[in-house]
């Protein structure tokens, strides 16, 4: 069995809906599941159980040698919390108990990082061990998330194989739960069918347009088909990075917005706020060498390909993946 932490939010519920389309049932669904409006995530899910996030490690000690492999995407990601103290208990400590109990049961451990741990961007976007003692993430997320890759790097037991995936700019349906954290193109799609325009931030930089900062996009589907892939054939253990390796403007992803919509484009510019304008990332894009050499080439699914799926099979139809 497979247990998935996370799995009625965003990613690890669409993990279970892969894994279902995958002729898979045999699921353990491990959350808080207490939230509505996460309910339509995982209701028409398949699983053999669904364990209270609190309850977990009672659960596995009560059922020894059940999981065959964890895939570990449940976490605090809210960027905006300031206190340490949070991500300490659920990122990192949960974490580590978790990769004890797979070291001992001698199972795959597959987790979530973020390129949260990247900061802003000055040190690049590569994920070559050798440069990961330079990044100075942003907020006490990221320090997390950082924290556990540098532990798990560092770590003598290690279960048989582990794969951290440091995520990118992911976006796609069972995300409508996040509010202010969800992707720019919910926040797009929203915006346009209210207003008929898409307010994007104006450039402070003279090296860039309007609209030309640029975000590695990836589509939630490429994110849980190639975690299903490490599931079957992986074989090497380290930290990647999972996005497309090719950044994209806004205003193509606005574009494609609209498009998909059918409507008139009609984006407009406004200064980015003064508090936030110094720290703005322009620039965010996955070095991907390291997962193409050892784990496997990926045809992934460009912007307007993924954008126009979400939107017109998902977002238009009100629908759950």
């Amino acid at each position: 069995m497979i247990l998935i932490t996370g799995a009625a939010g965003f990613i690890g519920s669409c993990m279970a809906s892969y894994l279902n389309e995958s002729g898979r049932e045999d699921l353990v669904l491990c959350d808080r599941f207490d939230r509505e409006d996460k309910a339509g995530n995982y209701r028409n899910r398949k699983y053999y159980a669904r364990v209270e996030r609190d309850q977990l490690f009672s659960w596995l000690a009560a059922n020894p040698g059940v999981i065959t492999c964890v895939i570990h995407l449940g976490a605090r990601t809210d960027t905006t919390e300031t206190d340490p103290a949070i991500f300490e208990l659920l990122n990192f400590e949960y974490s580590k108990n978790l990769w004890a109990y797979c070291t001992s049961a001698e199972i795959p451990f597959i987790y979530a990082s973020s390129a949260a741990t990247y900061g802003d961007g000055k040190q690049g976007f590569s994920d070559d061990p050798e440069r990961a003692s330079l990044l100075k993430p942003m907020n006490p997320y990221g320090w997390s998330k950082h924290a556990f890759d540098q532990w798990a790097t560092e770590a003598r037991d290690c279960p048989p194989l582990w794969v951290g995936l440091k995520f990118f700019n992911v976006y796609g349906p069972n995300e409508y739960h996040k509010g202010r954290m969800a992707s720019v193109i919910l926040h797009a799609y929203h915006q346009i069918k209210a207003t008929g325009e898409l307010k994007l931030f104006r450039s402070h930089r003279p090296e860039f347009g309007d609209g030309e900062q640029m975000r590695d996009f990836i589509y939630v589907k490429d994110v849980v088909n190639i975690i299903g892939y490490l599931t079957i054939y992986g074989k090497v253990s380290g930290i990647y990075n999972l996005g497309t390796g090719k950044a994209r403007y806004f205003k193509d992803l606005g574009k494609q917005v609209f498009k998909s919509l059918n409507l008139e484009e009609k984006i407009r510019y406004i200064d980015t706020p003064v508090d936030i304008r110094e720290s703005y990332q322009y620039y965010t894009e996955a070095d991907m060498g390291r997962f193409f050499r050892d784990i496997s080439s990926w045809d992934f699914y460009s912007l307007e390909d993924g954008a126009d799926q979400y939107i017109r099979e998902y977002l238009m139809l009100n629908r759950y993946y």
